[in-house]
């Protein structure tokens, strides 16, 4: 059976689908907040990387994957990984701290939470951008979408950080409006949220620096409408949230300084997909009996494909069906990727 859809690295000419995917993808979605020429630039960026001899992450260095629908070829879906943040430019972010105040002379002790503008997630991967149109969304691509970032990964390893973050999207309303941003952001950068985000997206962000408040900030002085949404994501992004935290991600009481979205990390080696990828040599076969469902991907990151499909593993050996091998465009003997709940560490 011929798999339905096709995770690749992104090309130059799959631009004018980014532009689409940006329009239903709505407000708030950072990666792709940024004019016509900003993504061409940056898919052309990502063509680069893939083609380049690379040996260690470098902060201009991004690798973009699409969704295809195999019958049709329409890019139905995007994902992306940045393999170094917060060099240039800073990633910043607010860190919930939580604080206790005490006085003997009052006999009052009481805990309170401040936030506090950080850098800290400098020389890190960046995994993000996972969107998928809402009528291809059934069956578990999603899932596969967001798991072949880390197969991604195992091709070549040493051009990712040790450590990976994941920042989601946090409570914006189909107006674009973040009310988080509303009762805070909006006092000190005196711009929509909209606007703010665009700047994020596209300049190197000394914007930031020059405006945000150099002091922690009360969150019990927040609006209540702001403090409830400190750290919840959006309801488009919590399918997102269980594939990370299944994963290995894990909240630490990071948000996005705009609409206080939570950011999650882990180390690289730890990932359940990167942990339990193993290199397998190709073996083709009219039709996979036995096996299991899983994710099969090309090992030279050069020419990246992965899609879900039917695998056997057995030792060293990884069998596919041949409809399969043809959308991976794979012959026997080659070296495949292989991550399959069969053999899961």
């Amino acid at each position: 059976m011929t798999p339905s859809f096709l995770i690749r690295r992104i090309r130059e000419s799959d631009a004018d689908a980014l532009f689409e995917l940006r329009t239903l993808a709505g407000p708030g979605f950072t990666s792709l907040a940024a004019t016509d020429d900003i993504l061409r630039a940056r898919v052309a960026n990502s063509a680069a990387n893939y083609a380049s001899k690379i040996e260690r992450p470098g902060t201009d260095q991004r690798y973009m994957l699409v969704l295809e629908h195999v019958e049709t070829r329409r890019v139905v879906g995007l994902a992306a990984v940045k393999a170094c943040v917060g060099e240039t430019p800073p990633f910043f972010n607010f860190r919930v701290l939580r604080i206790a105040q005490a006085s003997a002379a009052a006999q009052r002790r009481f805990d309170t939470e401040v936030l506090i503008l950080v850098n800290e997630f400098t020389s890190c991967s960046e995994v993000g951008s996972l969107f998928v149109r809402a009528e291809n969304r059934a069956g578990g691509i999603g899932r596969s979408l967001a798991q072949a970032r880390y197969l991604l990964m195992a091709t070549a390893a040493q051009r990712f950080a040790p450590t990976v973050v994941s920042e989601l999207r946090g409570v914006v309303d189909e107006q674009g409006r973040s009310p988080f941003w509303e009762h805070l952001g909006r006092h000190f950068f005196k711009m929509s949220f909209e606007e703010a985000d665009r700047l994020s997206a596209t300049t190197d962000n000394q914007f930031i620096l020059d405006l945000m408040p150099k002091y922690p900030i009360y969150v019990d002085l927040l609006h209540e409408e702001a403090r409830t949404v400190i750290g919840r994501c959006h309801t488009a992004g919590e399918g997102a949230l269980r594939l990370l935290q299944w994963e290995g991600f894990r909240y630490d009481r990071v948000v996005d300084i705009f609409d206080a979205g939570p950011l999650l990390s882990a180390a690289r080696d730890t990932l359940r997909t990167f942990r339990e990828a193993r290199r397998v040599e190709a073996r083709i076969v009219n039709r996979v009996s036995g096996g299991a469902r899983g994710l099969v991907a090309t090992s030279d990151i050069a020419r990246f494909r992965c899609c879900p499909t039917v695998v056997d593993v057995d030792g060293d050996v990884g069998t596919i069906g041949a409809a399969a091998a043809k959308v991976l465009g794979v012959g026997a003997g080659e070296t495949l990727i292989v991550w399959s709940s069969q053999h899961a560490i």
